[in-house]
């Protein structure tokens, strides 16, 4: 595993981020050395654990790069997460507004299709337009780098999101059931508005 620790105390440093590095650790060693794995239960599906150490000794020829450089090497290493991360949330908004085009033109509501709503077709444009608008920016954005890749998973997070929260709209009920998925992608799309920073 890659591990960040503090090797220049917080009182010598300007800034909280600075005089942190990074670290390979073999995840076998830290086991033996006592390390404690407590998964935490969530929302979405995804495994997320929490890991304490106690006396984990680090070898300093296991460092990465240069000693006090790590936080801004994680966050640069965030950004080849957040490509891919706004692809997949442009895609969930796709999904969404395609399972409501389907279901508007299935479904009906007093003998006459749900589509024919002018604030369907209006509330589900608008989800189009904004995965559109993300999708352009994602691959605008060249090569993923700081803000860009940060606005284009932003973007694309946002997009999705509305998307998803506009799906249940036109199934009522039915779209909080476990049975239709929309609950499910409803929840994961919840996670990438705050993840990965």
């Amino acid at each position: 595993m890659i591990l960040m620790a503090r090797t220049t105390p917080l009182c010598e440093v300007g800034r909280r981020f600075d005089g942190l590095s990074i670290f390979l650790v073999g995840i076998a060693t830290a086991r033996e050395k006592g390390m404690t794995v407590r998964p935490i239960l969530n929302m979405v599906n995804h495994k997320i654990n929490e890991l304490f150490f106690d006396h984990l000794d680090i070898v300093t020829d296991n460092l990465i790069g240069e000693e006090g450089e790590g936080f801004h090497y994680i966050l640069t290493g965030l950004d080849a997460e957040r490509a891919p991360i706004a692809a997949e949330c442009v895609g969930d908004g796709y999904w969404f507004v395609d399972s409501v085009c389907t279901y508007a033109r299935e479904g009906s509501v007093l003998g006459h299709p749900i589509g024919q709503n002018r604030g369907v077709r209006f509330l589900n444009a608008e989800s189009f337009n904004e995965a559109e608008a993300a999708s352009l920016m994602r691959f605008g954005a060249g090569e993923p780098s700081g803000s860009a890749a940060n606005i284009g998973q932003y973007l694309a997070a946002k997009a999705s999101r509305k998307a998803a929260n506009a799906r249940p709209q036109f199934r009522g009920g039915y779209g909080f059931a476990s049975e239709y998925s929309v609950e499910r992608k409803l929840r994961e799309t919840r996670l990438y508005v705050v993840a990965p920073i």
